[in-house]
């Protein structure tokens, strides 16, 4: 069994428990979990002191991605290979139709880009950009399983360019309902932040400050309770993507509630930093922090979106990693709407968690994998062949030191990008051996990993996880029809009851008056 690899004396780590155990891998799978586990000839690798954790699931990343008149400078390659030394060992990137493409030709291109390209597994997620027919169709297209596609992101930001009205935001959850797409929501009001941004820009506002200001937290907490209602109304489970204020987390807390199946996604970023960068006496420092929704002005939300992590009411962590280096971010020194919008994560995501989360008390290591990875795998229903330690499931396996640190730098990380907006934090908790796909690709601060090693992930749709309230649902809130008598008759009736109203008249001066101030 020389490609076998025997994981020794550490203690697994799923979302459910915690127990001393070795791991045997073998062809990309894993196949043994127990106690004193032996193989010849397997590579051993001691895990003694260390949890044995379900490799990272980044949600939420744009890899390459053409935006703002730039190109994303972390490609498929070089993001997934910084994911895998971070401990991620699979990502969820988007398809971005422009506004003139179809999501059949978008995905093709996709699919172009990354296949030879990614160093970890990968699925896609589908934004609709545009609705007509032609789209709504394509939407069923691509859930079939050579697709894979099973769920659809819907921008209620950027006007002009991705953005949706309420009507086909509403018309594109009724089509994802009846598919078996969960929807996806950016949610922010992009005809307000546009009207907001001329305001500023006319008074003389031009810095990254004025990014932030045209974007206050209130208009997010309006578009996620806004998008909650209507995905009520169209029986569609909804995901709201990068949860960057209290506001918003607030407005998800309060549907689920209600009975709302929603989920809500606090990213990297809103977990490990605030947005007084955007005040900073230095463009550049500033302009690195700029994305949409923009990072919150409270200091305090950090924290509270950790315990609201914590607690389950937000319920995995996304990066919505877009980087765009220095001089691509210069193309705003005049004017912040033009500094193309994102930032890093995607390769110190699950240190953030660590950091922020289980080591100062907030969360357990349980709830740790969950938000990092379980979660991930069962909302878009590849669990459990992703994100957990089990007989069966893939072999992304994560030796993780929780007692081990390191200084987040540019100058070490291995992303492509010339900053990081972590730069110089200090996290406990590091992934020091990452195994994908049944190999150790990051050993010793070492990567061993070629373009293409990873895979494409076909999601299948109607995920029991997200959709297995809805059924039952759907048939509590069929409209009611009321059977009434026809009009015809009803004419009559209103007649006879006129001419009986007149026979009873009180007589002047008759009956009692009755008051009833």
């Amino acid at each position: 069994m020389t490609d076998a690899i025997l994981i020794k004396g550490g203690t697994v780590v799923n979302d459910d428990e915690m127990v001393k155990a070795d791991v045997l891998v073998q062809d990309g799978k894993i196949v043994a979990v127990g106690p004193d586990l032996h193989c010849e000839g397997a590579t051993l690798v001691d895990a003694a002191g260390r949890l044995v954790i379900p490799g990272g699931i980044d949600p939420h990343t744009h890899m390459q991605l053409p935006f703002m008149g730039e190109i994303a400078v972390d490609d498929f390659y070089s993001g997934t290979r910084a994911a895998l030394a971070g401990g991620t060992t699979m990502i969820i990137d988007f398809v971005i139709p422009a506004k003139d493409s179809t999501p059949l030709k978008a995905y093709k291109q996709w699919r172009d880009w990354a296949d030879p390209k990614v160093c970890c597994d990968y699925a896609l997620s589908m934004a609709i950009t545009t609705w007509n027919d032609s789209v709504s169709k394509e939407m069923a297209e691509v859930t079939k399983p050579e697709y894979g596609i099973n769920s659809f992101k819907f921008f209620l930001a950027y006007k002009g360019v991705f953005m949706v009205h309420d009507d086909e935001f509403y018309q594109g959850m009724l089509q994802c309902a009846k598919i078996g797409g969960m929807a996806r929501v950016h949610a922010e009001n992009g005809p307000v932040i546009a009207e907001k941004a001329k305001e500023l820009l006319s008074l003389g506002v031009t810095g990254p400050e004025g990014h932030t200001q045209s974007r206050p937290e209130e208009l997010e907490a309006e578009a996620t309770n806004r998008a909650c209602v209507l995905a009520s109304q169209a029986n569609c489970p909804l995901y709201v993507v990068h949860v960057m204020s209290k506001g918003a987390a607030r407005a998800i807390a309060h549907h689920r509630q209600r009975g709302a199946v929603v989920f809500g996604e606090p990213i990297a970023a809103g977990l490990g930093t605030d947005g007084s960068h955007y005040y900073s006496d230095d463009w550049l420092h500033a302009a690195r922090h700029v994305m949409s929704p923009p990072l919150s002005r409270d200091p305090s939300t950090p924290e509270a979106l950790m315990r609201l992590l914590a607690c389950g009411e937000l319920h995995l962590v996304g990066t919505d990693n877009c980087t765009f280096n220095c001089q691509q971010k210069l193309a705003g020194k005049d004017d912040f709407t033009k500094i193309p919008n994102g930032v890093n994560g995607v390769e110190d995501r699950m240190a953030i968690v660590w950091e922020r989360g289980v080591h100062r008390g907030i969360m357990d290591p349980m709830r740790f994998v969950a938000v990092t990875s379980s979660q991930c795998a069962k909302i878009f229903n590849m669990y459990p062949r992703k994100g957990r330690i089990a007989v069966g499931s893939d072999a992304d396996i994560v030796i993780w030191n929780p007692d081990a640190t390191k200084v987040i730098s540019k100058d070490t990380h291995h992303q492509a990008v010339d900053y990081n907006i972590f730069e110089g934090q200090t996290v406990h908790g590091v992934a020091e051996v990452t195994i994908s796909r049944g190999k150790i690709v990051w050993q010793d601060q070492r990567l061993s990993v070629e373009a293409g090693a990873g895979k494409f992930v076909s999601l299948p749709p109607y995920c029991p996880y997200v959709f297995a309230a809805c059924q039952q649902r759907e048939k509590v809130i069929q409209p009611r029809s009321v059977k009434r008598e026809p009009i015809a008759e009803i004419e009559s009736l209103k007649i006879t009851d006129k001419q009986q109203t007149t026979k009873s008249k009180v007589p002047p001066g008759g009956g009692s008056q009755i008051s009833f101030a």
